[in-house]
């Protein structure tokens, strides 16, 4: 199977279900028609059998133990044999169909969620997004899964229509007209059932929105003492989506029914039919055995068809909902570079400087410059506004300049490109090191390690068997919250984007791995623009710039040794108040870490005795 997920899932058309289903289906067309025809060698071969077992009848009633009658019994082996190849091919390939369909829309619907922003949760509730992947994606390849049966199982259809004619019309015609009845009287059931499938759907929606909320909320819930109005909300929805659930079954169980009940009264009365005719000679035993075996073999047919038929239906259903997710607008518009006056400079040319117009803030081009304030939060909104990240700063693409052009020239796209925001949270997900670390895909092996390096990651490295190719299981978990964010560090150096604003990247670490860090990263970036938000004066004391910001301004500027001994006694002992706390904090979290350690080797010391 070739390697999952899709480098590029591609551009749907959004205009409607049928639409999109068809564009799937052309994207992996190749695959599609793979399944197929081996799909139709399945059913033909399977079709076959009963010919081949007539004909043998007749044989062995008519020349007893022939020449003619082992060679039929070779061609059945045979028959048989190409069955089980196919049915083995077969299922790998439908199998691969359904992944990549269920996988390309995950992959569409996650990679334009990333970039709605918050957008997507403001249309939609975070319930339907969720679901979209969970279950509704899984329905698009579940259709593509059937597929390869369906047309098998129509064109033996119309083979066994030929054979059927050839030897006894009036059999053959009851046969090939009382499966399409059968056929068109199940299909009155699946309107209804499509019905109740939707509305299923929509109350499992909101089922998933309504639990996620209250999670969320939790701690504001229990302050007000919320906590039982909303699990009575939260069971009332549950119990509406048990009760849709229970009327989905009980219009899937009569279909059920039916789908056994009616092949089998249309198979009994071929039977009974054939037997009258072979009785008065119109037909031979072995010619009995033929039809018998066929309307067996078409009850095939008809349940792939009935199985295509809801599954296209649940597909349908499911796609309506990721269309309204898709649909969502992006923030912000992908503009070619150059297409108007006063156009931003090209990516990649060095050189980039960036102003925050809100604060003053400017972080000079090829320098690293550090954000200070007596209140993180200051800091770390203007950080997170050069990026654009979250709702709230939405509005502000024109007020945040890149090289003197306002972010609203670039459109989103081309900023997550040229800056990127390292928040103080690091975030990891579960899987190998080397994909946990090269995010673009466009890392080599020798500057994964180096990036280690800077973030004085080695002993994650040496921890994980295989190295960049262990396993970060449970996004994590098991690491320490300082082995967390220097792995979180790594992984933004690795971006090498012409712009990096990193949020307190080392907050979590002892003071001594500090200030490796900090000479480190200062080395590492020297030359290219680089925003570092911290109070730690043994970062400071490595950056280029120190920029001191009150009340979401800026109020000085300058060397950290500068601040300190700055000409305006005011601004010096703000700035000595903000780094001196700082200072503490370091101090105090490495003395923490330090008797945290040597217990833990206290402990290692008595197990070995």
């Amino acid at each position: 199977m070739r390697s999952l997920p899709l480098p590029d899932p591609g551009t749907p058309p959004l205009t409607s279900a049928a639409a999109y289903l068809w564009w799937v289906a052309r994207r992996q067309g190749s695959l599609l028609l793979g399944s197929a025809l081996v799909g139709i060698a399945s059913a033909v071969s399977l079709a076959a059998l009963p010919l081949v077992l007539g004909m043998l009848v007749d044989d062995g009633l008519d020349q007893g133990l022939s020449r003619e009658l082992w060679s039929g019994v070779g061609l059945l082996l045979g028959v048989g044999l190409v069955q089980v190849v196919a049915n083995v091919v077969g299922h790998r390939l439908d199998v691969e169909n359904w992944l990549r369909a269920a996988f390309r829309t995950s992959q569409l619907v996650g990679h334009h969620v990333s970039r709605t922003g918050d957008a997507v949760t403001a249309e939609l509730p975070t319930g339907e997004v969720v679901a979209t992947v969970a279950s509704d994606s899984l329905r698009v390849g579940e259709l593509y899964f059937i597929t390869a049966r369906f047309v098998g199982g129509v064109v033996a259809y119309v083979a066994v229509a030929f054979v059927l004619l050839s030897s006894s019309v009036t059999l053959g015609v009851a046969v090939l007209v009382g499966l399409p009845t059968v056929a068109a009287v199940l299909a009155l059931v699946v309107r209804p059932l499509q019905r109740r499938q939707a509305a299923q759907r929509e109350a499992s929606g909101r089922l998933t929105t309504l639990g996620a909320d209250t999670v969320s909320g939790l701690r504001i819930l229990r302050g007000i003492g919320g906590e039982e109005v909303f699990a009575g909300r939260y069971h009332e929805q549950s119990q509406k989506v048990r009760r849709a659930g229970v009327r989905v079954a009980q219009t899937q169980s009569l279909l059920d029914a039916m789908q056994a009940l009616l092949p089998g009264l249309f198979l009994a009365a071929v039977v009974w039919f054939g037997a009258r005719l072979a009785i008065t000679g119109e037909i031979t035993p072995g010619q009995l055995v033929t039809f018998y075996g066929y309307a067996a073999f078409l009850t095939e047919p008809l349940t792939a068809a009935t199985q295509f038929v809801q599954s296209m239906t649940r597909a349908r259903v499911g796609v309506r909902k990721i269309l309204r997710v898709l649909r969502v607008p992006v923030t912000g518009a992908d503009l070619v570079p150059g297409s108007g006056s006063g156009s931003p400079a090209a990516e990649g040319t060095g050189g980039t400087s960036m102003t925050d117009l809100a604060s003053g803030f400017t972080a000079p081009a090829d320098r690293v410059t550090a954000l200070v304030s007596a209140d993180p939060d200051e800091t770390a909104t203007i950080a997170t506004r050069l990026g654009l990240l979250g709702a709230e700063h939405a509005g502000a693409a024109g007020q945040v300049l890149l090289d003197g052009h306002p972010l609203s020239a670039l459109g989103l796209a081309a900023v997550r490109r040229r800056v990127v925001v390292a928040e103080s949270t690091p975030h990891l997900f579960t899987g190998l090191l080397r994909e946990e670390l090269d995010v673009r895909g466009t890392g080599l092996e020798r500057e994964l390690l180096d990036a280690l390096e800077v973030a004085d990651a080695d002993d994650v490295l040496t921890s994980l068997p295989g190295g960049l190719d262990g396993e970060v299981a449970e996004k994590g978990r098991s690491l320490s919250g300082g082995q967390r964010q220097r792995l979180a560090l790594a992984r933004a150096l690795l971006t090498d984007p012409e712009v990096l604003v990193l949020v307190e990247p080392t907050s979590a670490v002892d003071a001594h791995t500090e200030a490796r860090i900090a000479t480190r990263l200062a080395q590492a970036r020297a030359g290219r623009t680089t925003v570092v938000v911290t109070a730690s004066p043994l970062v400071l004391d490595q950056v280029d710039q120190v920029v001191l910001v009150e009340q979401g301004r800026v109020v000085a500027e300058g060397t950290h040794r500068g601040l300190l001994a700055h000409p305006d006694p005011t601004v010096a002992a703000r700035y000595r108040a903000v780094v001196s706390r700082a200072a503490a904090d370091t101090d105090q979290a490495s003395d923490e870490a330090h008797a945290h350690q040597t217990e833990k080797e206290a402990r290692h010391a008595a197990a070995g005795r």
